[in-house]
């Protein structure tokens, strides 16, 4: 089956299937959160285990993971990140500016570094606004298009809540359209924090209208 990337709590996995990536979508917990397993030859890495560690452990399996990315600090973003390095014994990384607030953190991230699974690098995006240090990563697919993970900082029809704070909204769609939009093409597929998937290119004509309603 094509992927769609339409899952829900309880749900088969959505799996795409890229030249030399596998990812594997699956909603967990009781606020739908996107959890995301990314298996480059025989190395996994997981964004995000926001909840469920059953059902998180079940999806990696024998194969093990190496590491595990959290893309913010919300507490829905990481309930079943300390089981899941426990029983793994995976690494864990996250942004210096939200690493505080996360229960554990093996190491920090900051802006342009790459995180490998396997051969596959991905790029860290720091996008300040929905919290100080939130992140995205990107692959750049060898042989197709990019393909971008945006934690809650960018959903299909709008950027992430700042909860009505003016400047953390400025930053965020600044953040947003300067180091999303303006660099990577129409073509390249992100994969939220929760819900539905999207491609720059559908949610690019309505960046004005995002700025204008200022949420």
């Amino acid at each position: 089956m094509d992927y769609t990337g339409d899952v829900s709590r309880g749900s088969a996995p959505a799996v795409r299937t890229l030249d030399h990536l596998t990812i594997t979508k699956v909603s967990v917990g009781p606020m739908d959160n996107n959890a995301y397993l990314l298996r480059c030859g025989d190395d996994q890495l997981l964004i995000d285990a926001a909840n469920d560690d059953d059902t998180l452990l079940a999806l990696i399996g024998p194969a093990g993971l190496s590491t595990v990315v959290t893309t913010h600090r919300h507490g829905d973003h990481w309930q079943a990140l300390e089981d899941v390095v426990s029983a793994t014994g995976a690494r864990s990384l996250a942004h210096s500016d939200d690493a505080a607030e996360i229960p554990v953190v093996t190491a920090t991230l900051a802006e342009g570094d790459t995180v490998t699974v396997g051969d596959c690098p991905l790029e860290v995006i720091h996008l300040v606004g929905h919290t100080p240090g939130s992140i995205a990563l990107l692959y750049r697919d060898p042989n197709g298009h990019g393909h971008l993970w945006t934690g809650d900082s960018l959903f299909p029809g709008g950027v992430g809540n700042t909860h009505g704070n003016k400047e953390n909204f400025a930053s965020l769609i600044d953040d947003v359209e300067r180091k999303l939009f303006d660099r990577l093409p129409d073509d390249t597929w992100f994969y939220p924090g929760h819900g539905k998937d999207s491609t720059l290119g559908a949610e690019r004509p309505h960046l004005q209208e995002w700025r204008t309603r200022g949420w």
